[in-house]
């Protein structure tokens, strides 16, 4: 994320699950800055590729920080350092902006917090792979409802499987309650595809992306003081806490506003559905997370049924 967003700005994520509302401005994004050669067309993929290393391994690096800070410690550290760099930024502005503006801006704001406490909440209890896996459900289900087609009932009954795969016959053996925090953590990304295009069309660049930011941040300051206190002020935890800032907000909205701008809205979410696998190759290498054959196999059919569900609402916009 250079941080200046267009007006779709922080839809992004919207384009992950291809959201109608959120798409034809990412779409025309793309095609108007794409270029004709084979090596330039190979940018904007490496753009978005380099995005989903640095979310999933700045994860890696705060499932590390957790020892120390705790998980909703991490959140409040993460939050912060991303809130104070946007506001440096971007300085948005303030003032001349409605009451439904800043309604939609503190509804992005609880999303964004929200999905970012109970992800690191499942984190704390589950491997990183598999936590992104059931999240991504979250899209995907936004995706199929936004659609209403039988094709996608299909993809979500795929992407089920998975699911079922991954809990082993009961979800005893993933720790139900990180698994009902990442299944949470899917629901409120599905509630910030919403907002986020909403807010990404009331708020000019990324204004409304920093001032959400913001909310976030301190709807997450006391949930965190309260779990770790003076821990968060210990000089390493911070510049830890800045690091995973960094890798898993500002850098990657940077990368895939990038690419955004040459690579069309349904390449980039079915790119996106790539998460998950991502997910489980930071948590093998930094954090010695091994997964299963059959956990490897879940996977692979919720990122199957992800990449179907985009490519069939994809078709059916352009035969519309």
């Amino acid at each position: 994320m250079n941080v200046q967003r267009s007006t779709s700005e922080p839809a992004a994520a919207a384009a992950a699950v291809a959201v109608p509302e959120a798409t034809p401005a990412l779409d025309a994004a793309g095609r108007k800055g794409s270029g004709p050669g084979k090596g330039a067309a190979l940018v904007p993929v490496a753009l978005v590729v380099a995005g989903g290393l640095s979310v999933q391994f700045g994860s890696a690096v705060a499932a590390l920080l957790m020892p120390k800070a705790g998980a909703l410690g991490v959140v409040t550290l993460r939050l912060a350092a991303a809130a104070l760099i946007l506001l440096v930024v971007c300085r948005p502005k303030v003032r001349g902006h409605s009451r439904a503006d800043w309604g939609t801006v503190l509804a992005f704001g609880v999303a964004m917090g929200g999905m970012n406490t109970l992800f690191y909440q499942a984190l704390d209890r589950i491997p990183l792979g598999i936590a992104v896996t059931l999240e991504v459900l979250g899209p995907l289900a936004l995706s199929v409802f936004a659609s209403r087609r039988l094709i996608n009932v299909v993809w979500a009954g795929l992407a089920l499987v998975g699911v079922v795969l991954l809990g082993g016959g009961g979800f005893d053996r993933l720790d139900p309650v990180g698994a009902a925090y990442a299944l949470g953590a899917g629901a409120m990304w599905a509630a910030y595809i919403v907002f986020s295009a909403r807010t990404g069309r009331r708020f000019p660049q990324a204004d409304g992306l920093a001032l959400a930011m913001v909310v976030a941040a301190v709807l997450s300051l006391p949930l965190g003081i309260w779990e770790s206190g003076a821990k968060l002020t210990v000089p390493s935890t911070l510049a830890l806490g800045a690091a995973v800032a960094v890798l898993s907000s500002v850098l990657p909205y940077t990368l895939e506003l990038m690419a955004l701008r040459r690579l069309p809205a349904s390449t980039f979410a079915v790119m996106m559905s790539l998460e998950p696998a991502i997910a489980a190759a930071a948590g093998f290498l930094i954090l010695n997370q091994a997964l299963s054959t059959t956990d490897a196999l879940a996977i692979a059919l919720v990122i199957g049924a992800s990449m179907g569900a985009v490519r069939s609402q994809t078709g059916a916009r352009k035969k519309r």
